[in-house]
């Protein structure tokens, strides 16, 4: 009897696994659309072949190396495939093959939000090229040092030192962001962003229904995201976490959009829809880190704050000119950062210090490894398309197709 219940407890949290990481997997479609929407129509195509593909590559590296790096073991068919659970003694509450498909989707996550960063003149190959290392060996490094649980160089365990980050507000969003920023600082901004006096000339997205739709994709992904890092949900105090984990992540995202909304309104004297929308993704990401421990009011006013930081952070990363098509800097970075040290404000276990040590540890090391590799990209097939494939739009230069033939001629 009792073996029938753990092989009926095994069958359902495993069930629950897989489909949270198919929900982790569909907000590669949310980034693909909402970055298609936010860049002119003319680099379309280029930033949706580049999400496409970093996915491909994110699970194919994880596979190859990535997941043993991060949790240790030998090559993946011989580490994971579970044969032979008979009894609780002999594995965890879940398939082991189903850790690894959930852990992968949270790679090409991270790979995602660079690729908004740098949009629309960074080339194809020199991305993709970077996605090879950052997916198997930048983030299962880190990774490793956190919810693998090894030590840092052989110092020190971040889980050891009071960190907490649940489900990645630091783990994923903001290393795939300090990625982002060394891409971006090295490539450069984009042709006629900054005026030499210092203006700011905007550059407005061609799809903006397209943005809204890619942002609701990833607001639905997001249960699955922070959901799933419950790892099981076939007993009653599993359930109920799951439960909570849902409705501060919807809370978090609804707090975000309307504070952001709020503060565009005052600051521009508009409802501005691209704040309005990074200010959802910002509470989600607020929250991302601490999900379980909030009340749903303290969950709404942790993605508030994450919205409002977001509009500043875009305004100021704006005026320092670092140009961030998609705000994913800011969005991920920023208050991916906020996210981690609001954990102890709701959990008791949990220090100020120990969130500051994992931050900087994560930040440190995803920032300098990516800033390096960009730099032998950029030495050796270069990183940035020319002036003039720039101002024609890179889907004809790098895919030698648009994405709307019929409105040719289109910025």
């Amino acid at each position: 009897m009792e073996n029938e219940i753990f092989q009926l407890q095994y069958a359902l949290d495993t069930f629950y696994f897989l489909v949270c990481g198919a929900l982790v997997m569909w907000m590669a479609a949310g980034f693909s659309m909402l970055e298609a929407g936010l860049v002119r129509a003319k680099n379309t195509t280029e930033i949706l072949t580049k999400n496409v593909a970093l996915y491909a590559i994110a699970c194919t590296m994880y596979m190859i190396c990535g997941y043993a790096i991060m949790y240790g073991g030998d090559i993946f068919l011989s580490t994971i495939t579970g044969d032979g659970v008979t009894g609780a003694e002999e594995a965890a509450t879940y398939a082991p093959s189903a850790d690894f498909f959930f852990q992968v989707v949270f790679v090409a996550t991270a790979m995602s939000i660079v690729s908004g960063a740098v949009a629309e003149r960074m080339k194809l190959w020199a991305f993709l090229a970077f996605a090879v290392v950052m997916t198997g060996f930048i983030y299962p490094m880190e990774g490793s040092w956190t919810w693998g649980g090894n030590s840092v160089f052989g110092m020190y365990n971040l889980g050891d030192l009071g960190f907490v980050d649940f489900a990645g507000s630091g783990i994923v969003h903001m290393a795939g962001a300090a990625a982002a920023l060394a891409g971006v600082m090295l490539v450069g901004a984009r042709k006629g962003k900054y005026g030499a006096d210092g203006s700011i000339h905007p550059i407005p997205g061609a799809n903006l229904p397209l943005a809204t739709l890619g942002t609701f994709i990833l607001w639905m992904g997001w249960f699955g995201f922070n959901g799933g890092s419950v790892l099981a949900t076939a007993s009653v105090e599993s359930a109920n976490a799951v439960a909570v984990v849902f409705m501060n992540t919807n809370a978090a995202a609804a707090g975000g959009l309307i504070a952001a909304l709020i503060t565009a309104r005052f600051m521009f004297g508009k409802a501005d829809l691209t704040m309005a929308l990074n200010g959802a993704l910002a509470g989600l990401v607020a929250i991302t880190a601490g999900p379980d421990t909030p009340t749903a009011l303290q969950a709404t006013i942790f993605g508030a704050i994450g919205g409002v930081l977001v509009v500043f952070s875009i305004i100021t990363l704006d005026k320092l000119k670092i140009d961030d098509p998609v705000g994913a800097i800011s969005v991920h970075g920023v208050v991916g950062l906020l996210g981690l040290l609001l954990v102890p404000v709701t959990n008791s276990d949990v220090s100020f210090m120990g969130q500051i040590i994992g931050a900087l540890t994560i930040f440190v090391w995803v920032f300098v490894t990516s800033f390096i590799v960009f730099t032998i990209i950029k030495a050796v097939i270069g990183l940035r398309v020319s002036e003039e494939e720039e101002y024609e739009g890179v889907d004809i230069s790098e895919c030698g197709m648009e994405a709307y033939p019929e409105f040719g001629g289109s910025n």
